[in-house]
């Protein structure tokens, strides 16, 4: 596993774990989709925007709060292709933002050949469960290869932790919450539901 997040110092009470390349596509797809569908162009999804969705969605609510979102893609991508800010190394590692939410701070860890990305996925969410200062816990897997995994890594995390895992549709079972992706893309990339009236 990544030494940095195996020996980091204390997590945040509010931690995100992101596959970064799987919600890119997935912004994609709602892209090309959305643009046919709307009639108009698209812009790249705001990516503090979304962070505030999730953040939401997996009950974080206004104040002081710390919150530490961990994006996680496989090394040959060195940015986002359909978000803004993008580039792992020069706009999203080590950067924060605050807002009525509280800090975010943001840390990116590039998938080294050697590991598959479902087990240093899975490796990561342990070594966050197993940390008592993390009470929130929000998980962006790929649902479609990440999932089993996923809930496995979860099963013993402690009741003490509320944990919300994002999919594109209800997925099966699982000692947490669950919350549609789509939503908060669709925030994010500015669509809005008037604008889907009589379409979908």
């Amino acid at each position: 596993m990544n030494n940095d997040i195996a020996n980091s110092g204390a997590f945040s009470g509010n931690v995100i774990v992101v596959d970064a390349d799987y919600v890119d596509k997935v912004a994609f797809d709602l892209i090309v989709n959305f643009e046919r569908m709307i009639g108009r162009r698209i812009p790249p999804a705001d990516m503090a925007r979304w962070i505030d969705c999730v953040a939401l969605d997996g009950g974080v609510r206004e104040g002081a709060n710390e919150t530490h979102v961990v994006l996680i893609h496989d090394k040959k991508n060195s940015k986002m292709d359909n978000f803004a800010p993008s580039d792992y190394a020069s706009e999203l590692n080590g950067k924060a933002f605050k807002d009525n939410l509280g800090e975010f701070a943001l840390s990116s860890y590039p998938v080294e050949s050697l590991v598959g990305k479902e087990d240093f996925f899975a490796e990561v969410l342990d070594a966050v469960c197993r940390r008592k200062e993390v009470k929130r816990l929000m998980v962006v897997p790929d649902d479609g290869r990440m999932y089993d995994a996923v809930r496995q890594a979860l099963r013993f995390a402690g009741d003490d932790k509320r944990i919300t895992v994002f999919a594109m549709q209800p997925m099966p079972g699982g000692n947490f919450r669950q919350e549609i992706l789509g939503y908060s893309l669709m925030s994010a990339l500015g669509i809005k539901a008037d604008e889907l009236e009589g379409k979908v």
